[in-house]
């Protein structure tokens, strides 16, 4: 394996966030909860886009960059961080953010997410659902170029094989944390997007020799399709870290039941399941990763699919500011 302390980065976590117990939740499930608290790292609000900035940034910096371009939903928890980590190293910032159908508009457009994009200064390009935002970021770098800018494109949810090194790292974060805390962990549960912090975690468990088990609660996807996106990324994240990339071969395991009619709407469970892990907890979800993945999580501990008395360890991936946009189904 690569010295993986060499690799460039930049120091943007409050780290390592907390791994700790949920007595009150896991009173009401069949099993041992605990949290690792990813939604407390530190940047405009925290979330796990923050891990991945630290890598993306460091490598914009380095190729000169002075504008940073990326792409997401109007209430993108990764804009936000994209936004608030370019205000921090004095980088511009230009945010592509398309309309996502049949999510409540009430807050939807000025609150949650674009309102803290705003403060943190960054341009918007607000594009309708029948836009294409990869097309658009093209002729927008172009025309940046033309006026003399450096920009750096970063994916959609920084999920490239640079931004997934945020997560190699959190794993071996995890992985100490276990052992200091002499806990055993049979089952990481994770909302999974664009494939980045699902395919980092388990590069990083592989590197560390760790056989958890890591689900992927899938926001967007079916189960089969997400599974491929994710395989795909630990195989490239496996061979940057010059390891075979023939270990990713049944680690990947991914679940597209609980995502809804599609990315971004609101399901019942999502809301039973925020509304349970606050007043239970006083643990704040999000009503597009998180809260999906926990009502995963919840019902599969009901169905008895998660084993009875096992201990499993949910990653909270952040994005609690998308709430506000989100008030009226709450």
């Amino acid at each position: 394996m690569r010295d993986f302390s060499a690799i460039d980065r930049v120091v943007i976590t409050h780290g390592p966030t907390a791994l700790e117990s949920a007595p009150r939740l896991s009173a009401t499930l069949n099993c041992n909860l605990y949290f690792k608290r990813d939604d407390c790292t530190g940047l405009a609000g925290g979330g796990n886009k923050t891990r991945k900035l630290e890598y993306l940034i460091a490598q914009a910096l380095t190729n000169g960059a002075d504008t940073i371009v990326t792409i997401g939903g109007l209430q993108s928890n990764h804009a936000r961080q994209s936004a608030a980590a370019a205000a921090k190293f004095g980088l511009d910032c230009e945010l592509v953010l398309e309309d996502v159908t049949n999510t409540p508009k009430t807050d939807f457009y000025n609150n949650g997410n674009i309102l803290l994009d705003q403060l943190l200064g960054a341009t918007i390009h607000r594009l309708g659902t029948d836009e294409n935002p990869q097309t658009y970021c093209e002729n927008l770098i172009v025309e940046l170029q033309v006026q003399g800018k450096k920009p750096y494109f970063i994916p959609i949810g920084g999920s490239n094989v640079v931004g997934s090194l945020g997560y190699v790292r959190c794993a071996m974060e995890i992985v100490q944390q276990i052992e200091q805390q002499q806990l055993s962990i049979d089952q990481i549960v994770i909302a999974t997007g664009s494939a980045g912090t699902q395919a980092g975690l388990l590069a990083g468990l592989i590197a560390c020799g760790s056989d958890i088990k890591v689900l992927g609660i899938s926001v967007s996807k079916t189960t089969e399709q997400q599974a491929l996106l994710v395989t795909e990324l630990l195989c490239s994240v496996l061979e940057y870290l010059e390891l075979d990339p023939g270990l990713a071969e049944g680690r990947v395991h991914t679940n597209g039941s609980y995502y809804g009619a599609s990315y971004g709407v609101s399901t019942e469970p999502m809301i039973a399941a925020v509304k349970r892990c606050a007043s239970l907890e006083g643990v704040l979800l999000d009503p597009v990763y998180t809260g999906k993945a926990m009502a995963g999580l919840i019902d599969l501990s009901d169905k008895g699919i998660i084993a009875e008395g096992s201990n499993q360890l949910f990653l909270h991936t952040g994005g609690s500011q998308g709430l506000f946009a989100y008030r009226e189904v709450f």
